[in-house]
């Protein structure tokens, strides 16, 4: 069974900095691509930023240069490094990961979320 396990969420002021971490079970981590996704308050869900198995990352444009997501494979543990935080940055934000089990069978698990609150 796969479980996603968040942390590091908090209140910061604008112009400030978090580090959310994705601690991963139930798979052989290294083999699968991860996410990081957000959903504010009446707004629909949306991809932060994700990373390949080997390493290649994604942003959103929003966070470009701001943002920055990084795995460590030894810890099963994707990490999404947040910086120059916006109030528009406010969310609550998942972890993902998609995939099929060795029997074939897809899955789409998530984590239950950090709330992340940005003040101005």
């Amino acid at each position: 069974q796969v479980r996603l396990v968040e942390s590091g969420g908090g209140l910061v002021q604008a112009g400030g900095s978090l580090r959310l971490s994705c601690a991963a079970s139930g798979i052989i981590f290294s083999r699968f691509a991860m996410g990081w996704y957000r959903q504010a308050p009446g707004k629909q869900r949306e991809l932060v930023a994700d990373i390949t198995n080997t390493g290649v990352t994604n942003h959103a444009d929003s966070v470009k240069g701001r943002f920055t997501i990084s795995r460590d494979n030894a810890k099963n543990t994707v990490y999404l490094q947040m910086n120059n935080l916006k109030s528009e940055d406010t969310a609550l934000y998942y972890c993902n990961v998609k995939g099929s089990t060795i029997w074939g069978t897809p899955f789409d698990s998530w984590g239950q979320g950090t709330q992340v609150t940005v003040s101005s």
